[in-house]
């Protein structure tokens, strides 16, 4: 059994990872927003990445043995139309307060003999994809933070992040919510689909576990093979 921290365990890709790891038996924190947890074996808390004066509960354990931070937004704009003012808020939401608890969370991921810190990217750094700027900018500077963290703290903590495609989460909703948009974005991968929120959990669960002990500083693209097929 292992300890298991998630930022952004409400909803999609988090509350999945957080429900496939109670399933195999571990225990797990994880923070909310806007809607509170329900399910009560999840040690949940309030956070909100945009309060710079927000920080972790005192009862987050002296050892964690994995680390997701699940804060993202999808902001599709051309160049001329990204706003300094929500691209500063993506940076303090995804980026920067990151950092912090990354640094708060230092001395307990380092009394873990596994420890294992799983970030996320998209697809878009890669690939280059119109309207995807401010994506691009903030999620490729995830990716450098995870190679550098990942070399700073080898061989105690390894750090890796999964890029991926579409996904039907409540944050893609406007990107899917008619069988005609589903349907047209689903062509536009390899695989012919979506992706699920259990097919980027798999991954995720998979570099927070042990079977994943020689892997680190990687960026994972579960995309539908969006990113290396054309």
């Amino acid at each position: 059994m292992a300890n298991y921290l998630i930022i952004g365990a409400s909803s999609g890709i988090g509350a999945q990872i957080a429900k496939d790891l109670l399933v195999d038996g571990h225990q797990v924190w994880g923070s909310f927003r806007n809607h509170p947890i329900t399910d009560q074996r999840i040690n949940s808390f309030h956070f909100n990445s945009s309060d710079t004066s927000s920080k972790l509960p005192n009862n987050i354990p002296e050892t964690i043995d994995g680390f997701v931070y699940c804060v993202g937004s999808i902001s599709l704009v051309p160049i001329s139309r990204v706003d300094s003012n929500n691209l500063l808020l993506d940076i303090q939401n995804q980026l920067i307060k990151l950092v912090e608890i990354i640094q708060q969370l230092q001395p307990n991921l380092k009394r873990s003999s596994h420890a294992s810190i799983v970030l996320f990217s998209s697809v878009a750094v890669q690939l280059g994809l119109t309207f995807h700027t401010q994506v691009g900018i903030v999620k490729g500077a995830i990716e450098g933070l995870a190679k550098s963290l990942a070399a700073e703290w080898a061989p105690s903590v390894r750090v890796n992040v999964i890029a991926p495609s579409l996904t039907d989460t409540p944050l893609a909703a406007g990107l899917l919510n008619t069988p005609e948009k589903k349907e047209a974005n689903a062509q536009r991968h390899p695989l012919k689909r979506i992706g699920t929120v259990e097919d980027i959990s798999n991954m995720a669960c998979f570099l927070l576990s042990e079977k994943s002990s020689w892997i680190t500083a990687q960026v994972l693209h579960v995309d539908g093979g969006m990113q290396a097929i054309k």
